[in-house]
């Protein structure tokens, strides 16, 4: 038994931040019927490469991007652009319990599957509407991408490396406004659910990428509110130091075996972690001196404090600090490229990579879900589909099409 038994999806979301959301769902098991165009599907099918090679090696044309972020799903073909489709899409609307878009603002009424339309005929859905910049406000037609939210958003104005030392804006290397706005996405689609089962009334969620980045600025964003906007200091990049805590950053260490330049990320927390810290590198006098003792004193003298800890890190090698570091319960970490990380003894101990039985090949491995319960585990059953794999599953399944009736509608395109 999965915690979403019995909630159904009707997933016409594509790309990122509602594929995310649905994949959330899905792995909770809801049984998420994933829409996509005939012919072509969700864009982000073409996202390569890489593909997947199948059995004999060959390149297949499901890329990687896509089948990371819609397993356990079940996926559909229907053309949403003709009115057989829209009516299509009406009749299975009443068989589920969440209806999922990510379209801009206004094509859902072109197509009368807007809120207003659906829930007339549905009082207890659950419709969730994904967009750049909301439903409302001078930015709501616009279109929006997670690049451009980062840099809207304020995210890009704090990441990379500090001006004064040559630096300049860096996005994150994922697409985060995209992956927090499926988030909290699948959070409120998770509440309104609950609504419906008090009430039994379905709502409106209308979520938007620009509001969750300007959310997930976080102490940053607090800091500006409760200060900045009265002093007039905006927080800018700090590279990989923290604007808050010191140290908290990356030091450069000694080479490694190799003679290559290597380094340690160090995060101590609290004054108790920065004397354990002191004394590992056998420099109590810097957790006695009075420009140190307190992290609020630290943060006013952090290039100072810096200055000596770079050399103080030299002395040793990565390998030996995580050590020492670790022994003395001071946070600390290597920077693992992904070779590093999916060979990692306790991201295996995790279990953070399931291996599916794919239509194509035997057996692929993919990032697997995070959630772990032990009441209600998260599904492993549905590899991610391939386009349109599912359709015939689902019509007969839900609206008790025939074949001759299938066929039909293959022959007007409309699936």
């Amino acid at each position: 038994m999965n915690s979403l038994d019995g909630i159904r999806v009707l997933d016409l979301s594509r790309v990122l931040a509602g594929p995310w959301c649905t994949q959330t769902l899905a792995d909770l098991g809801a049984d998420v019927i994933k829409v996509e165009r005939p012919g072509s599907g969700d864009d982000t099918r073409t996202w390569g490469p890489p593909f997947l090679k199948d059995s004999e090696g060959k390149e297949t044309r499901e890329a990687a991007y896509f089948m990371g972020t819609n397993r356990n799903k079940r996926s559909i073909t229907c053309d949403i652009a003709k009115p057989e489709g829209q009516a299509l899409i009406k009749q299975l609307l009443i068989h589920c319990d969440v209806f999922i878009e990510n379209f801009k603002v206004g094509d859902m009424a072109r197509y009368g599957l807007d809120y207003k339309s659906l829930s007339a005929l549905h009082p207890l859905l659950v419709y969730c509407s994904i967009t750049g910049f909301g439903q409302s406000g001078p930015y709501c037609s616009r279109a929006g991408y997670d690049y451009a939210i980062q840099g809207m958003g304020g995210l890009m104005s704090v990441t990379g490396d500090r001006d004064d030392l040559g630096g300049g804006p860096q996005k994150v290397g994922v697409a985060v406004a995209d992956l927090f706005t499926g988030m909290y996405s699948s959070v409120s689609i998770l509440a309104a659910l609950r609504h419906v089962e008090k009430t039994g009334v379905g709502q409106y969620v209308d979520m938007a990428l620009l509001d969750t980045q300007v959310a997930m600025l976080a102490n940053l964003g607090a800091n500006y509110l409760i200060e900045g906007q009265h002093t007039g200091h905006v927080p800018g990049r700090m590279g990989n130091a923290h604007q808050n805590i010191v140290p908290y950053q990356v030091f450069e260490t000694a080479n490694n075996a190799q003679g290559e330049r290597d380094y340690i990320i160090l995060a101590v927390g609290n004054d108790q972690q920065y004397a354990k810290m002191c004394a590992v590198a056998n420099r109590t006098d810097l957790s006695s001196d009075p420009r140190f003792v307190r992290n609020q004193d630290r943060v006013h003298h952090r290039d100072v404090l810096g200055e000596l800890l770079n050399i103080v890190f030299k002395t040793r090698t990565k390998a030996q600090w995580l050590i020492d570091l670790t022994a003395a319960k001071v946070p600390c970490g290597p920077i693992n490229n992904l070779a590093e990380v999916f060979s990692d003894p306790h991201v295996q101990h995790r279990q953070m990579v399931d291996t599916w039985t794919h239509p194509l090949k035997h057996a692929v491995e993919l990032v697997a879900s995070p959630i772990k319960m032990s009441a209600t585990p998260v599904r492993k059953d549905l590899p991610p589909p391939m386009l349109g794999q599912h359709t015939d599953e689902v019509l007969k399944e839900l609206l008790a099409l025939n074949d001759s009736q299938l066929l039909d509608l293959r022959k007007q395109g409309i699936i």
